[in-house]
């Protein structure tokens, strides 16, 4: 799924769902075998995989729904 990374007004990283309408807090962050690995405010978990470092934001990734 497409997902867009970028910071809200307090500077944290947020991740925008459109198919869902859906705009979350990423509380943690992990590498995993498929990439990076965020974790969501409502619980969800979300791989990226071949994210560039340091972050530009705001853009646009494909992402994995893991849980």
């Amino acid at each position: 799924m497409k997902v867009m990374l970028r910071q809200n007004c307090a500077g944290k990283l947020t991740v925008y769902v459109a198919k869902k309408d859906l705009e979350e807090e990423v509380v943690n962050q992990t590498i995993g075998e498929e990439g990076k690995i965020f974790t969501l405010a409502n619980g969800w978990e979300l791989s990226i995989p071949k994210l560039e470092e340091p972050l530009k934001l705001p853009q646009t990734v494909e992402a994995k729904r893991l849980s």
